[in-house]
């Protein structure tokens, strides 16, 4: 597996594939309205620019995950961290979550998941976030942000 960045010709396979790894998430919170649901390649498209988006792709060249991440600040804020369903519990979401966080070395990490979601906070403490804020973000689906520090600016 090699993490690349992801280029605007691969847009159309990271929503298709963000759709299927985000499925599992709107069953739990059952809400299929989530944004990573609803999202068009319209709007990822024009995010494109502004985001450090990276890509997870195996032997055979076909992408199997992905993470983007925005600099506000001093902060990287990530988003959107999706594995195939096929390949979760292959370390490929804690490969990717140490790339971007590398690739936008910041002061501060900042991401968010679903409050529901243990497995995925459980990642996201393992690698040494820790909770800050829980919100209700749509009726019934309350949110968790965890933050990490990271790298002084010099």
């Amino acid at each position: 597996m090699k993490i690349l960045p992801a280029a605007f010709d691969d847009l159309p396979e990271l929503l298709a594939l963000q759709k299927e790894a985000f499925e599992s998430e709107a069953r739990l919170v059952e809400n299929f309205q989530i944004p990573p649901l609803t999202q068009t390649l319209a709007e990822l498209e024009s995010e494109f620019s502004s985001f450090v988006m990276l890509k997870a792709v195996d032997e055979n060249g076909n992408i199997v995950g992905s993470v983007r991440a925005k600099i506000e600040k001093d902060t990287a804020c990530i988003g959107r961290l999706m594995v195939a369903p096929g390949q979760q519990g292959k370390g490929i979401g804690t490969t990717l979550l140490a790339a971007i966080e590398k690739a936008c070395a910041q002061e501060r990490y900042e991401l968010f998941t679903s409050a529901k979601s243990k497995r995925n906070v459980a990642l996201y403490e393992k690698a040494g976030y820790r909770r800050f804020k829980e919100k209700e973000f749509m009726p019934n689906v309350w949110l968790v942000w965890l933050e990490k520090g990271g790298q002084a600016k010099n």
